[in-house]
């Protein structure tokens, strides 16, 4: 078992912590948060002051933060150089590449191995230990962070080098964006047209229109009973975070002049619903968006 410093103790961080102490793994975590800090000491983490606190000897490093900015700034702070001598360090924000890339570069320098392994499974996922892991980074690196990642996560896929776990989390996410759309619209037009819900569903979950956002998400109340819609479109995923993914699916887009046009439309429909004051709902709660705009 590790001694695992933990740095972003949110609504995924949380609970992935909690899962880290339950497989027997020492574990001392950080965030801003009061009662983040409080809910990890409930799990039975230990909680630092600072990130560079957390992270004194600890054999692996884990964030969970909101943005590349602050990894950096976290990779920048001393907890590079207060872990112990070749530590492990595994970024599961959902961040840009180029940041991502940086903070490989920066672990490297100071004799450290790191992955990125950003995360697919919301908070339930989070919570069941059931995430799926699209990790970047070297072999040897991934051999050594794959038994903390099972103690989070159903799924841990290597996708290759330095960077292309985030590569793998904005594509991934990029389709889902794009196909809860056109599902969301294909529902709206079917109650305009008179049919079912139910019957759209059946058709279309058994047949070529097939996809995770009908069978999984579906975004109409009914069908799928686990889904958002059936519980006033909280939030599994919320609107905002959808957003961000897309847009970081147009700035590495526009880096490698890569051609998305429906990834560029469906971040400007995200982008609409979350200026309408709709960032925290789910982001399966844009077909009430499209209904009005259609009204």
């Amino acid at each position: 078992m590790a001694t695992v410093a933990f740095i972003g103790l949110g609504n995924m961080g949380g609970p992935m912590a909690a899962n880290l102490v339950k497989a027997g793994h020492t574990v001392r975590g950080f965030d801003l948060s009061v009662a983040a800090l409080d809910a990890a000491r409930t799990a039975g983490a230990s909680v630092a002051g600072t990130p560079s606190e957390a992270a004194a000897g600890a054999d692996v490093v884990i964030t969970m933060l909101p943005s590349g900015k602050h990894l950096l700034d976290v990779y920048g702070s001393g907890v590079l150089g207060a872990a112990a001598t070749g530590a492990l360090f595994i970024d599961c924000s959902t961040c840009d590449v180029e940041s991502a890339r940086k903070a490989h570069a920066l672990a490297s320098d100071a004799g450290m191995l790191s992955l990125d392994a950003p995360v697919s499974g919301g908070v339930g996922g989070a919570t069941a230990a059931t995430l799926t892991f699209m990790v970047g980074g070297s072999a040897d690196a991934f051999e050594r962070g794959r038994p903390v990642l099972e103690a989070m996560g159903k799924r841990v896929i290597h996708c290759g080098d330095a960077g292309n776990g985030q590569a793998a989390k904005i594509c991934n996410n990029m389709i889902l964006g794009i196909s809860m759309i056109g599902v969301c619209e294909a529902f709206a037009l079917a109650e305009k047209l008179g049919l079912s819900t139910q019957s759209l569903y059946d058709v279309a979950s058994t047949s070529s229109g097939q996809c995770w956002s009908i069978t999984s998400y579906c975004p109409v109340p009914g069908p799928v009973p686990a889904s958002p819609a059936n519980n006033g479109y909280k939030p599994g995923f919320a609107a905002a975070l959808m957003l961000k993914d897309l847009r970081l699916a147009q700035a590495a887009a526009q880096q490698v002049a890569a051609a998305t046009p429906l990834g560029a439309h469906a971040a400007q429909i995200y982008a609409l619903f979350d200026a309408a004051g709709h960032g925290g709902d789910d982001f399966s709660g844009v077909i009430n968006f499209l209904k009005g705009q259609a009204g």
